[in-house]
């Protein structure tokens, strides 16, 4: 998981360089890459192509590729470990469509939890003017999203082989920005292209190891392993870009990690008393 933190983090750096390409573009480029490195892992499966579970497959797929999407507009519009932070809302959307989808329980501790991490999106926006209320709006519709597309996964577990989970993103992604591309194409220009076969392919790594981790330990033991993402986001965005947040948003996002891995302590602890 902390291998993986890394690869995203830097898949991260490497969209927030290309700021002069277009989102749909950058979206496109990763989803070729991906799609060809899963095409290749899932002919080795001994398993229908296109996997068991095809309704929420697709339902993975769409909802993956919309919040990937709206979550490349936030690293534009926001400074790295912001962007960053309001994707790590995803874990508590993820939970309360479960409560529905898959029949998950919730104590009424988790929800305080909940409001503690949600806290500090609202003084994130509201005591820091300086940051434009539709990429705040972006980075939270990307995190419901997510959680959708998390539940999607779960609905595959017994079903679908982890790569084929995974293809189902490009396979979605790849027409519908191949068409947006090729109608407003922006031409990348020398080093760009390095950067954006990185981004391919450590998107594709950190998925990977993501995955690994998950199947070897329990979620609630590894999840919060996951936020030190949220550091690397911080030093990249100061080092890299020259990002300087205020205390405000320092406050803010400290919440938000502290909401979430409350959470996930408190599940680790139930788990291991259970």
């Amino acid at each position: 998981m902390l291998g993986s933190t890394v690869f995203f983090s830097g898949v991260n750096v490497c969209v927030k360089y290309l700021d002069h390409i277009p989102v749909h573009e950058l979206v496109f480029f990763r989803s070729v890459i991906s799609l060809l490195i899963s095409i290749v892992l899932v002919s080795t499966l001994d398993a229908p192509f296109f996997g068991n579970n095809r309704k929420w497959l697709l339902v993975r797929g769409v909802f993956g590729f919309t919040a990937l999407s709206l979550f490349f507009f936030t690293i534009k519009g926001l400074p790295l470990a912001t962007a960053t932070t309001l994707q790590y809302l995803s874990p508590i959307f993820t939970v309360i469509f479960a409560i529905f989808l898959i029949g998950e329980k919730v104590k009424n501790i988790q929800w305080i939890f909940f409001g503690i991490a949600f806290s500090g999106v609202v003084i994130m926006k509201g005591f820091e003017p300086g940051f434009d209320a539709k990429y705040f709006i972006m980075g939270i519709i990307s995190a419901v999203c997510s959680g959708v597309a998390y539940n999607g996964i779960m609905k595959c577990r017994k079903t679908d082989h982890p790569f084929t989970v995974v293809m189902y993103f490009p396979l979605v992604a790849v027409p519908i920005m191949g068409v947006w591309t090729f109608l407003d194409w922006t031409a990348p220009q020398g080093s760009d292209w390095i950067l954006i076969l990185v981004m391919g392919v450590g998107t594709q790594i950190a998925q990977v190891l993501m995955t690994r981790a998950l199947q070897m330990e329990t979620a609630a033991r590894i999840t919060p392993l996951k936020y030190v993402g949220a550091i690397y986001a911080t030093v990249l965005g100061y080092t890299i870009f020259d990002e300087r947040l205020s205390a405000v948003t320092f406050i803010g996002i400290g919440l938000v990690l502290a909401g979430l891995l409350l959470n996930s302590f408190w599940k680790q602890r139930k788990q291991a008393t259970s």
